[in-house]
């Protein structure tokens, strides 16, 4: 206890030198208490038949009965939800296997660039559509794909095809929802990688080269190596949203087209078209309640194989 009482007193004598920093941290520390960790108290809505009250929101909170499993079950119980989580798998194994090449590829050849001031070009360019909503995508993808005024149909009647009906056809749609998020998120991924490169020991190049090592054994063998445990990081973290989805990637981009449904219904869409249609705050609260502890799960999983099958050093803890 003494021990204990010793290191709080020597915490609150550097309080006042540390007052700047914990005054910067304040902002971020307010964010995460309101924003994440208030709301886990409504977590108790998903096992409940949520009905509102005249009294306010908490007496309807406490006066809704208990329903138990119940509110789950319809995450299950539709005829799609096979097709469900098909895709919502599906493409996300598909993000973290690209998530994991190209930002890196992209961020070795924007570094290995002589002309700085033109990699910074490149990669401001890239980086752009990030910020960019996917309500606007949206309709940038509808200049092309639309079937009277869309560049591409155009193109099409200009050498005698027929125009093709993008929006009911849902053939195509898992190439562009693929091109779309990679076309969207490879500047975001590349900086990361970009300020690992800049981290890396110079001399590491240097004694490669004098080695005999050329360019491209250099990236094989110092670049990638040095890469890796951030890769680990994000594949870990990007397996933790396995059951997640971009809502506006899936439900924007393909207009909420309803022939589009067996490829782009995912598991947020059909959640959000649940509760449009029933407003029942309970099977909502459920599903996210769902979707977290499974990629809770996930990650434990995943951190797991990476710590004991692959390399501790490349686990998240």
């Amino acid at each position: 206890m003494s021990k204990k009482l010793n290191v709080f007193k020597s915490h609150l004598k550097t309080l006042p030198a540390n007052l700047p920093f914990l005054t910067m941290l304040l902002p971020g520390t307010i964010f995460f208490l309101v924003m994440c960790y208030l709301p886990i108290g409504g977590l108790v809505l998903a096992f409940k038949n949520f009905r509102f009250s005249r009294s306010g929101f908490f007496d309807s909170v406490i006066t809704s009965p208990w329903v138990g499993l119940d509110n789950f079950k319809y995450l299950f119980a539709t005829s799609d939800a096979w097709v469900i989580f098909r895709n919502t798998v599906g493409y996300n194994l598909i993000f973290i296997a690209i998530g994991a090449v190209v930002p890196v590829v992209v961020a070795i050849m924007i570094n290995e660039l002589l002309n700085k001031k033109a990699a910074k070009v490149y990669q401001t360019f890239m980086f752009l559509p990030y910020f960019i909503s996917w309500v606007v995508v949206s309709y940038f993808a509808f200049a092309f794909l639309s079937v009277d005024k869309g560049l591409l149909n155009a193109l099409l009647k200009s050498v005698g095809v027929d125009p093709v009906q993008w929006y009911s056809n849902p053939g195509p749609w898992p190439v562009i929802i693929v091109a779309a998020n990679i076309w969207k998120g490879i500047g975001w991924g590349s900086v990361w990688m970009l300020a690992q490169l800049a981290g890396i020991d110079k001399t590491y190049y240097e004694a490669a080269m004098v080695d005999g090592a050329n360019k491209w054994q250099q990236i094989i063998h110092v670049t990638v190596p040095h890469l890796k445990p951030l890769i680990a990081i994000q594949v870990i973290m990007a397996i933790g949203n396995i059951i997640k989805g971009d809502f506006g990637l899936f439900y924007q981009l393909p207009m909420n087209s309803g022939p589009l449904f067996p490829v782009t219904n995912i598991l947020d869409t059909y959640i959000y078209r649940a509760y449009m249609s029933t407003g029942d705050v309970g099977m909502s609260t459920a599903a996210g309640l769902f979707q977290s502890g499974v990629g809770f799960l996930m990650i434990l999983v995943a951190n797991w194989i990476v710590r004991t099958k692959i390399n501790k050093d490349l686990a998240l803890y």
